[in-house]
């Protein structure tokens, strides 16, 4: 009789809270394109776009301010597109192309 094949651990989902200091995460690098930006991260060989400069510009800041949120009002994002960008910043989050600062 053979044993049941292992299950997958589950892990928990990453939260983003902007309320909360983000950084780019350590093994991330991000390419500077005419459409924004490519970020790779070299762990997860996972490869993602950002099609805004404003959000590249912000996800380069994360470690410059106390929260995403400040990072977001540094960078001029307006209130009206602030939800999208929190989106997207929860998106790299759950992707670890960002990371909660210590």
């Amino acid at each position: 009789m053979t044993s049941p094949a292992p299950v997958p651990a589950v892990t928990d989902p990453v939260v983003f809270d902007p309320e909360l200091p983000w950084q780019r995460a350590r093994s991330v690098a991000l390419r500077p394109e005419p459409f924004g930006a490519l970020v790779y991260h070299f762990g997860t060989r996972k490869l993602s776009f950002l099609k805004s400069k404003t959000l590249v510009r912000v996800v380069e800041t994360l470690a410059d301010h106390p929260t995403a949120t400040a990072a977001l009002l540094a960078c001029e994002v307006p209130e009206s597109q602030r939800a999208s960008y929190v989106k997207a910043l929860g998106d790299l989050a759950r992707s670890q192309m960002i990371e909660t600062r210590t």
